[in-house]
């Protein structure tokens, strides 16, 4: 029996259709929804398994939790040969993949970290994005913008040149990031990945998905349904709410917990990404191994785990005990 895989794409992908110059012919593209249903009906009436990919790059986890519930509209014989893959990436892979360009740019440039607008969330989470390929660089001017929302691309290249930068190139944090053509003063830094090294990172999201259901019949929709949770308004009821926390996100249920695991050392949760070049899915900081690698030591792989996987689950943050510059 043959695979299907169909990517699904969101806000930073254009609703797929920047994905025609990065995934080959074989691999069906959708924007999500009716789309999505049609085409895995079609690939199970021809008797193909499917396996779903949620493009995402980390910053649209609302991408992951829909394509999880437009599964469930499946009847039981469609979704029994459906499965549900893990995003193709996570922030962490971001922040690696952008620092990996970042380190082709000359110093005086400015970096300019570059993705669709899309919900307030998911701008704040470039700018994170950005703060964190900044870190630990050897560029001093690295700035955001955002495609439809603000600052735009031009406001973004003024940003940059006010801070003394001569100019900036963008950094594509996302699929659909146009060459700056007629922006002054700016230049394209990207693709963010090879077609190649893009081909390799689906496979292997792929491959996962299909052991996990070996190993435990997990088709993966359950998990990712709750993928969005933690993505949205957030917020306490002051100091007299008995440590209930209330997470409104998307639609989801409030949550309330009596225990905040709040660590008060010296750690607070604080991680860094790194990794081994674009074509595995990560990329070192201008240094290759500088501080920010020596700071923490990554976790011990469980038994079995892969190196790509490990790198996967990292934490993303920078470490607690550096101050920022």
């Amino acid at each position: 029996m043959t695979d299907r895989v169909i990517a699904v794409g969101g806000h930073e992908s254009d609703g797929a259709a920047a994905l025609a110059g990065v995934l080959g012919p074989e691999v069906t593209r959708v924007g999500g929804g009716r789309e999505l249903v049609r085409e895995v009906r079609s690939a199970r009436a021809a008797g193909e398994r499917v396996c779903v990919v949620p493009m995402t790059l980390g910053r649209d986890p609302s991408l992951v939790a829909d394509a999880a519930r437009t599964l469930l509209a499946l009847d039981a014989g469609e979704r029994a040969g459906t499965l549900l893959a893990e995003p193709f990436g996570t922030t962490a892979h971001l922040v690696g993949w952008l620092r990996t360009l970042a380190n082709r740019v000359p110093d005086d440039r400015a970096l300019l970290v570059t993705a669709p607008s899309g919900d307030p969330f998911s701008d704040a989470d470039l700018f994170r994005t950005a703060r964190l390929v900044g870190q630990y660089g050897r560029h001093r001017v690295v700035e955001v913008a955002l495609l439809g929302g603000a600052p735009d691309l031009a406001e973004g290249v003024w940003r940059c040149r006010a801070l003394g930068a001569p100019g900036a190139v963008v950094l594509p944090a996302a699929w659909a990031v146009p060459e700056p053509a007629g922006v002054a003063h700016a230049e394209y830094g990207g693709p963010l990945l090879s077609a190649s090294a893009a081909a390799g990172v689906l496979a292997s999201r792929v491959r996962q998905a299909r052991e996990r259901y070996e190993r435990s019949g997990d088709d993966g929709v359950d998990r990712a349904l709750a993928a969005d949770h933690d993505h949205g308004h957030a917020h306490s009821h002051g100091p007299d709410d008995h440590g209930h926390g209330h997470s409104h996100g998307h639609g989801h249920a409030h949550s309330h917990a009596h225990s905040h695991a709040h660590s008060h050392g010296h750690s607070h949760g604080h991680g860094h990404s790194h990794s081994h070049g674009a074509d595995d899915g990560h990329g070192h900081g201008p240094d290759g191994g500088g501080d920010h690698h020596r700071a923490l030591s990554p976790a011990p792989r469980t038994a079995g785990e892969s190196p790509a996987e490990h790198q996967g689950s990292a934490p993303d943050l920078v470490p607690s005990h550096r101050s920022p510059r």
